[in-house]
């Protein structure tokens, strides 16, 4: 039976629609009284896992799922071993710097030296300097990271951005776009080689149904 792995939060339902769009009905995790975390669709043609957005590519990777939906910040923050298949064009966000608004710095490359930095991308921020040739030290943080300049922990941050409201809201601008992000489509290398035809058949139905 085909696996998919769905992720909780901002991009669950959008991705509901979408499998909804292409015959596979799981929107019982949009219930807020369902409490499974694992559920089959009502035709028995597929299950669906609802996992942190960080995990999706885990369950692909290791196999558990055979296609998942992941946001392209989770691929470039973790690199996993997966097939990246298609830009669902939804949860368009960017990973952005963002620094106080009565800071002296409207570009990474002012920032001073070992500059501190708080992100939960860890990598992302990492490999985005060291491009830049700009040591900086980097705070990982797990929660509201908009707190760490308004407190002084950090000078800047490296965050994803929407609307940009929660910065505004707390003071904060925007500096740098580092990169654009949508939900993509992802499988599992292996399975996608020797499952080719089942899940090929899957993928072209999500294809046709992306807008245009």
């Amino acid at each position: 039976m085909l696996t998919f792995a769905i992720p909780k939060g901002s991009l669950l339902k959008d991705s509901i629609v979408l499998l909804q769009a292409i015959g596979l009905d799981f929107s019982a995790f949009l219930d807020e009284s369902n409490r499974l975390l694992q559920i089959t669709e009502p035709q028995g043609i597929a299950k669906a896992m609802l996992v942190r957005a960080q995990d999706v590519s885990v369950y692909v990777e290791y196999g558990e799922a055979h296609l998942g939906i992941v946001g392209e910040d989770v691929l470039r923050e973790k690199m996993p071993r997966v097939a990246r298949l298609l830009d669902l064009r939804f949860g368009a966000c960017r990973m952005s710097i963002a620094v106080p608004q009565d800071s002296p710095h409207r570009s990474a490359l002012s920032l001073l030296p070992h500059s501190r930095i708080a992100s939960k991308s860890v990598r992302i921020t990492q490999d985005y300097f060291a491009s830049l040739d700009l040591p900086v030290e980097i705070i990982p943080l797990y929660g509201s990271v908009e707190l760490a300049p308004i407190t002084g922990m950090a000078d800047a941050i490296v965050d994803l951005v929407s609307t940009g409201r929660t910065l505004r809201d707390n003071g904060l601008i925007e500096i740098e776009v580092l990169f654009h992000s949508t939900a993509r489509l992802i499988a599992h290398p292996l399975s996608y080689r020797l499952d080719r035809e089942q899940l090929s058949y899957y993928v072209d139905r999500v294809r046709d149904v992306l807008p245009q």
